[in-house]
């Protein structure tokens, strides 16, 4: 009796497993009789589910118009050349409201000033390059990002779910962190761990003051997204957690400061999960202090070994900067304990890149491809871009938005310049769904076999019973995960009616 139960549910794993890879097969082929029409493409990958967006900028996120309808709110109007937000009091007549309501011209040249609408339409006049448009759009938006926090949560929340993105780190500073960064003034640094111990004394305050920033932020999102009540958005099941970001084109002791305090706060608030360092790299203080930074890094590492680290590195392109700056930020950064590299879009411009993509192939060093982001800044697009060669090189890769309200774009553009630009298959696409939840930083065991996408571990072979169920319990990361299986088999039995192949 025993031989024959196991007979039997040998045959209906087996005859699960079949339905399994017949229902992605046939999802696979609904994709690739899409592929080459953009709209029907696009309809098929809004509904795929996209596991995790790991390189996404809380402040690039909303798009401009969400920024212009709360400066409209606040009373705050477009400066004298009508190309940046600015507070009251104002001149009537430049207020955002009233180039919502009576002036159509100007309150478009304001989104496209406050995002790179322009730039990508092919209209920048001024001869503006992407890059330059991208970067200079913070500052003219800034009034508003900080007038009013909670309501870009919530949009992030409801941005990814529309997406199918069922997990986000958002690099985001609460406003404690800001002020302690800026506080201490600039100026060298020459003594990193002497640094460090004058700094130390503050950071339990400005901790405390973050978190408790942080609580009512998202507190009042939750509301605007009515979580916990019978009419809750789908955007409540979102999951979100944070990455403290440090500031690389300013002065070392600001630099180090933003760095210190980053890692404090991920330290001692569980939502964020990691630390990452952003501005632009071509910078020139950036490119000088590089080395400086990567020391920092490996100063603070060892003091708080728990702490995760993303770094952008390699957000560089031939021509954008010197040769001897595009020899080695990337190995650099895998050195200096990197778990995950942004951008990496000059890895192949690197001095001992086959020896860099070995070690983040073995290492399991995740890449966060940006291509949207990369075509618009960089200009590095289609068989430029570096996607396939770490995907070639067994390099763990994955999509993500980096900023999105500002490139005009989202997850599933992202997905959808990966079929049509980079010739990736449905195939490809779950593997990068799957590695966006391996490679995060939220907490828990794997579900996954020793980075095996697809081969659960044993508790969860299947993906269901006590055993499984008491594994999912204590992991988040496995929750999300299972998950994620679920939506994917869903999707896969919808694609083929999504797809209309019938449809000429």
């Amino acid at each position: 009796m025993i031989v024959r139960f196991a007979a039997s549910l040998l045959l209906l794993c087996a005859s699960a497993a079949q339905a399994d890879a017949a229902s992605e097969a046939a999802a696979s082929a609904a994709l690739d009789a899409v592929a080459g029409n953009a709209a029907r493409l696009r309809l098929v990958l809004q509904a795929m589910p996209k596991g995790a967006d790991l390189h996404n900028h809380l402040g690039g996120t909303p798009y401009a118009e969400d920024y212009l309808q709360v400066a409209a709110a606040k009373g705050m109007c477009a400066d004298s050349a009508g190309l940046r937000l600015v507070s009251p009091p104002c001149p009537a007549e430049r207020s955002v409201k009233t180039l919502i309501e009576s002036d159509p011209f100007a309150f478009a040249r304001l989104v496209d000033s406050l995002s790179t609408r322009g730039v990508q339409q092919g209209v920048g006049a001024d001869g503006t390059s992407g890059h330059d448009q991208f970067f200079a759009s913070f500052d003219k938006f800034l009034p508003a990002y900080a007038a009013d926090m909670p309501r870009w949560l919530a949009i992030a929340r409801r941005d990814a779910a529309r997406d199918r993105v069922g997990y986000v780190e958002l690099m985001h500073d609460p406003l404690p962190l800001v002020e302690y960064t800026r506080a201490g003034g600039a100026g060298p640094v020459d003594d990193i761990a002497g640094f460090y111990a004058r700094e130390a004394p503050a950071l339990d305050a400005m901790v405390a003051r973050a978190t408790a920033e942080m609580d009512a932020d998202e507190a009042e999102a939750r509301k605007a997204l009515a979580c916990d009540t019978p009419t809750a958005e789908p955007a409540c099941g979102t999951a979100v957690r944070y990455l403290a970001f440090a500031w690389r084109g300013v002065s070392p002791a600001i630099a180090y400061r933003s760095l210190i305090g980053a890692f404090a706060l991920a330290a001692h608030d569980p939502r964020f999960v990691g630390v990452n360092i952003v501005m632009p790299e071509d910078d020139p203080v950036a490119l000088r202090d590089y080395d400086l930074h990567m020391a920092m890094f490996r100063f603070l590492e060892a003091k708080y070994p728990q702490v995760k680290v993303s770094m952008h590195a390699g957000e560089l392109t031939l021509g954008l900067v010197p040769p001897a700056d595009l020899r080695d930020h990337i190995a650099k950064a895998v050195a200096s304990g990197a778990k995950r590299i942004g951008h990496g879009t000059d890895i192949a411009l690197e001095d001992e890149a086959p020896a860099t993509l070995a070690r983040m192939a073995r290492d399991g060093i995740a890449v966060e491809v940006n291509l949207t982001s990369n075509a618009v800044i960089l200009g590095v697009k289609g068989g430029e871009h570096p996607i396939r060669l770490y995907r070639a090189k067994g390099v763990p890769v994955v999509l993500s938005t980096d900023d999105q309200g500002v490139l005009r774009s989202d997850m599933t553009n992202e997905y959808q310049r990966a079929v049509a630009e980079q010739g990736l298959r449905y195939a490809d696409l779950k593997a990068i769904a799957r590695a966006a939840l391996e490679y995060a930083f939220v907490p828990g065991a794997s579900l996954w076999r020793e980075r095996r996408l697809g081969l659960p571990v044993a508790a969860c072979s299947p993906l269901s019973g006590p055993a499984c169920a008491a594994f999912l319990k204590g992991s988040e990361k496995a929750r999300l995960q299972a998950a994620l299986e679920g939506d994917l088999e869903r999707f896969e039995h919808a694609a083929p009616a999504l797809a209309g192949r019938t449809a000429s």
